[in-house]
C-alpha cells in the first residue's frame, strides 16, 4: 500500500508559478509516479509522468515546456513545478503512483492516488 498526500495548490495569478508537493509512503522508489488533473464534469486528464529514479519524463502537450515533474526518492517526494500558468490550468491535481517502474499516461495503470489539490489560476 502507498499512501499519497498532495500539497502546494492555492489561487495564482495567470502567467505566475506554483509548486505541488507529493508525499509518499512505502517502497516510493519502486514505483513510478505521475500527475493528473480534473475539472468538474470531466474525466481526469494526464499532465506528466516519470519513471521511480527519475528519468524519462513525459508530459502532456498542453503543459510541456511549462511545467516540469521530479522526484527526490530520499525524501519519498514528487514534485510538480508549474510555470506560466493559465486559466485552463484550473483543475484539481492528483498525484499518482503505479507499481512498476516504467511511465504511464493512461490513469487505468495508476494503482494508487491521493486525495487531489485544488489549483485555480485566475484571468
Amino acid at each position: 500500500q502507498v499512501l499519497l498526500v498532495e500539497s502546494g495548490g492555492g489561487l495564482i495569478p495567470a502567467g505566475g508559478s506554483l509548486t505541488l508537493s507529493c508525499a509518499g509512503s512505502g517502497r516510493f522508489s519502486d514505483y513510478a509516479m505521475g500527475w493528473f488533473r480534473q475539472v468538474p464534469g470531466k474525466q481526469r486528464s494526464f499532465v506528466a509522468t516519470i519513471s521511480n529514479l527519475g528519468a524519462t519524463p513525459f508530459y502532456a502537450g498542453s503543459v510541456k515546456g511549462r511545467f516540469t515533474i521530479s522526484r527526490d526518492n530520499f525524501k519519498n517526494i514528487l514534485y510538480l513545478q508549474m510555470n506560466d500558468l493559465k486559466p485552463e490550468d484550473t483543475a484539481v491535481y492528483y498525484c499518482a503512483a503505479r507499481r512498476v517502474p516504467t511511465i504511464g499516461v493512461r490513469s487505468s495503470l495508476f494503482d494508487f492516488w491521493g486525495r487531489g489539490v485544488q489549483v485555480t489560476v485566475s484571468p
